[in-house]
């Protein structure tokens, strides 16, 4: 119990702090929809049901994920926080389609709904809530990469480093920008409805939602797909290649393989150096490079061979040629 509550607290604290606000934002919405039966309600309900579930099991997947390697899984437990994001999404998926189907329903049947003031006063409180946590989601995408922000300019910048994001914090960043447009898309289709009559446009909104929802599942599935299976990091793999070939005694690389699992990465690295050097040499410079590759952000082991210097340039041919960084070059 003492160990699962230090991995508890090593959890990704946006998903935490995202599950806590979406769930009082779902009892909200759905004491709303109880009293005013609006489509448009209900579908923001179901929506922030399925981010506060979906969110709660990123943080306890982000969390286990951090369990430290046993004599069984010597690799660690890098790639459970994807394995748990892919069951997540399968709840966002339902919520999503009943949303779909719920609008599509009240797009044949439009029914008169009540409480104008309700509905708009909720939807705007809970709004304000995900528009809350979508900044700390972005804080934390910056933060994860070294960038400390504040203000409007955090918007935009973190917009621009989602891709390097933690599998965790990328899921709280996309659920949450597309609950804060289908808040806001909800408060403009009541408020039409209610002053035009034209209460099918509840009904395509909350469609709109279901589809946003869909489009989310869509994307997290597809990328913790590849954590699962283990994918390469092709830009840290450039990063740490440009790195390596400045250090003096490294003649070249003949390959570099950087496997991203959840939020570890893996790499495994073959440098030449000069065939006269010494082995008590070369075990510096190995010993040199591995400090410099695991200060790194999300680097967790380093293996690297050395072999002697064949005299033909294998690292310009990695950079002229990405698509082969999964391979070692052979030498020619």
């Amino acid at each position: 119990m003492g160990e699962l509550l230090q991995l508890l607290k090593r959890g990704s604290k946006s998903a935490m702090l995202a599950a806590i606000v979406n769930t009082v934002i779902a009892v909200i919405k759905g004491v709303a929809y109880v009293f005013t039966g609006n489509v448009a309600m209900f579908a923001e309900t179901m929506h922030s049901l399925g981010d506060a579930a979906n969110q709660f099991f990123v943080f306890v997947g982000s969390a286990l994920s951090k369990k430290a390697p046993t004599e069984k899984y010597p690799n660690g437990f890098g790639r459970l926080v994807n394995l748990v994001l892919l069951g997540a999404v399968l709840i966002v998926g339902i919520m999503a389609f009943e949303t779909i189907k719920e609008g599509y329903h009240h797009i044949l049947h439009p029914t008169g709904d009540g409480g104008f003031y309700i509905n708009i006063v909720v939807l705007a409180i809970a709004t304000i809530l995900e528009m809350f946590v979508l900044y700390k989601a972005m804080k934390e995408v910056l933060h994860e990469i070294g960038i400390d922000l504040s203000g409007p300019s955090v918007f935009v910048k973190s917009y621009a480093y989602l891709g390097r994001a933690k599998p965790a914090t990328k899921l709280v960043f996309m659920e949450d920008l597309v609950a804060t447009l289908g808040g806001l898309l909800a408060i403009l289709a009541v408020a039409i409805a209610h002053y035009t009559g034209i209460h099918q446009l509840e009904g395509i909104v909350s469609m709109v939602i279901g589809l946003m929802m869909l489009f989310v599942v869509g994307k997290v599935f597809l990328d913790n797909a590849a954590g699962v299976i283990g994918q390469a990091d092709e830009e840290m793999e450039q990063k740490i290649g440009t790195m390596v070939m400045a250090d003096p005694d490294v003649k070249d690389i003949q390959g570099i393989t950087v496997i991203k699992e959840g939020e570890d990465l893996h790499v495994e690295l073959e440098i030449e150096v000069d065939p006269r050097m010494t082995v008590a040499a070369a075990d510096d410079i190995k010993d040199r490079l591995e400090e410099k590759i695991l200060a790194e952000n999300g680097v967790v082991d380093v293996t690297i061979e050395i072999d002697e210097e064949d005299g033909v340039m294998s690292w310009g041919k990695h950079m002229e040629q990405p698509s082969q960084n999964n391979r070692p070059h052979g030498k020619e």
